[in-house]
């Protein structure tokens, strides 16, 4: 049984007459009259009464016809509520983002695009790298800025949008801020706070490559959470750190940073987002994007 056998029934209920069922519905009378005889079929009971006269509901076709109203009416119902949902989906954007982007991408292009775009309700939703790209899966999200180049894995589509050296900082008063540019052997054992990796993997990842890639052995002290306990920490003279670029407009007066003598390597931000389910808020976000960031680097 489906909702066409449903809906055959219940007009030609009301008209009691096939011939002008069939042409409400836009079908053949005998098409029509075999669905019916089918939907006989499968309730196991007979509805109408027909003879070459008239047609007539019988009493279980009476009963059936109340309830096959209801169930059409709820049936409408649930496709009236799925095209609201989708409809208000279509009026907002869902960002999830990296504290990078609060600093160095939001400032520049959100005002601009909310006076262009008033209609579109915006949410922003700080998460870490991982936690987006989940929410990014289960449709919880429709764009996402993250440290992770996932480009055509599962759907996803990401493109860099900028891309920023890392910096050392340390105490003020740490002997080695003395220093205009470190050695790196001066790095060796020295205490250190990390970003912790269940939070920041990626930063995590990219922070033990490099110490392993020249064989610096890192004194960890302390796994940091967030990127303000971070910097807290080292200001607080319990060690040194390597972070993203944009906390130098973060840092406290206790805290400096210094060059060392190789360069640090850079570290990216992506926009990713489900290329199935590319809605125009997210089109137009990206356009209004790229006017400020070329999609080749910042």
């Amino acid at each position: 049984m489906e909702l066409r056998h449903l809906r055959y029934f219940v007009t030609v209920a009301e008209e009691l007459n096939f011939s002008k069922a069939a042409l409400k519905l836009y079908t053949a009378q005998p098409s029509l009259s075999q669905q019916i005889k089918d939907l006989e079929e499968d309730v196991g009971v007979q509805l109408l009464y027909r003879t070459k006269r008239k047609v007539e509901l019988t009493e279980e076709g009476a009963v059936f016809l109340e309830q096959a109203r209801l169930t059409l009416a709820q049936a409408d119902k649930a496709v009236m509520m799925a095209r609201k949902v989708s409809q208000a989906k279509q009026q907002c954007l869902r960002i999830g983002f990296v504290p990078v982007a609060e600093v160095q991408v939001f400032p520049h292009v959100l005002p601009n695009f909310r006076a262009h775009h008033p209609e579109l309700r915006i949410e922003l939703h700080s998460l870490n790298n991982d936690q987006q790209l989940k929410a990014l899966k289960r449709g919880e999200l429709d764009l996402c800025f993250i440290r992770d180049n996932i480009q055509h894995r599962d759907g996803i589509h990401s493109q860099l949008v900028l891309s920023e050296p890392l910096i050392f900082i340390l105490p003020k008063q740490h002997p080695l801020a003395k220093l205009e540019r470190i050695p790196l052997e001066a790095l060796n054992n020295i205490d250190f706070i990390i970003p912790a990796a269940d939070q920041a993997r990626v930063l995590n990842q990219h922070i033990l490559q490099f110490a392993k890639q020249h064989q610096i052995q890192f004194n960890i002290i302390q796994s940091a959470d967030t990127v303000l306990s971070n910097i807290t920490s080292v200001a607080l003279n319990l060690g040194c750190s390597i972070l993203p670029n944009y906390v130098s407009t973060l840092l406290p007066e206790n805290c400096v940073m210094r060059p060392l003598d190789i360069e640090l390597p850079h570290f990216d931000l992506f926009m990713a987002y489900q290329s199935a389910s590319k809605t125009p808020p997210v089109t137009t976000f990206i356009k209004a994007l790229d006017k400020w960031f070329q999609p080749a680097g910042y």
